[in-house]
């Protein structure tokens, strides 16, 4: 094939779900409203687990509040994986997921172009959420708004191979809400979005252990550093690595010769 063709493929699997997220305003106030509850309620009794004092000046009063904005960030582009999972399920069992992989075009280049879509819808919310912030008066370095955008593209690939591995394996809609929160808030909770590695070390190793070996906590802190612009090589070469292993089992679960999608009678329904 001719390029043209590949990147009219692309761009309609794109627009389609650009789209889709416009005509879907709720499915953007929930996932600005979210992270903007933490920010704005939770975050007080945080800020005074880390001895931050309500009486102390301002630029001290929202450390915490300047810490967690890279783990809400990261909230943002995990729920967002799953919701756009969550439509590859609905698009299956509604068949238009049939139209799309019958098409002449392999199925590893159609899954990654649905994956660009997710990611890029979530990348519109974190700039949503950052002006929000900034607003607020936290605000990062003015570049690091620059920076942080290949971490963010990075983390949405991650998270959206996550979801996408998911929805091969699950038949109706119905199950998968379970199954998400089965994942979302294990990942969210056991890594460092909210707390640092070694204030979870203090309260117990175990925890300390597990968060230290969640993918998602070298998500969040290869952005809480790119915020900031700086770059953790370490959180990136791991990040890219569980990206491209969890890409390569969501491209083999769709695989109709392979995977679940071949023992569920290779239905792109």
């Amino acid at each position: 094939m001719r390029l043209m063709p590949w990147l009219h493929c692309l761009l309609g699997v794109v627009g389609r779900e650009l789209l889709r997220f416009l005509h879907q305003r709720s499915r953007f106030i929930a996932a600005l409203v979210r992270p903007l509850v933490w920010l704005f309620v939770f975050a007080t009794g945080f800020r005074m687990a880390l001895g931050v004092a309500m009486t102390e000046p301002y630029q001290t009063y929202i450390l915490y509040e300047v810490y967690i904005v890279p783990g809400l960030v990261g909230m943002i582009q995990l729920f967002n994986g799953m919701q756009s999972s969550l439509s590859m399920v609905y698009d299956r069992e509604m068949g238009s997921m049939r139209v799309l992989l019958v098409s002449p075009f392999p199925r590893w280049y159609l899954l990654i172009c649905k994956l660009l879509a997710s990611t890029l819808v979530s990348v519109v919310q974190v700039y949503v959420f950052l002006a929000i912030a900034w607003w607020y008066g936290i605000q990062a370095p003015p570049m690091g708004y620059l920076w942080i955008l290949p971490a963010l593209l990075l983390t949405g690939f991650m998270v959206g191979a996550l979801g996408l591995l998911l929805s091969s394996f699950i038949r109706q809609l119905e199950n998968f809400a379970g199954v998400m929160n089965f994942v979302i808030f294990p990942m969210f909770f056991l890594s460092s979005a909210l707390y640092p590695l070694w204030r979870i070390r203090e309260g117990s190793y175990l925890v300390y252990q597990i968060a230290a070996l969640n993918p998602f906590t070298q998500a969040v802190e290869m952005i809480r550093f790119a915020l900031y612009e700086r770059a953790n090589l370490e959180a990136i070469l791991i990040s890219t690595a569980v990206t491209l292993v969890l890409l390569a089992l969501a491209i083999l679960g769709y695989n109709p010769s392979r995977g679940m999608m071949a023992r569920k009678g290779g239905g792109g329904d």
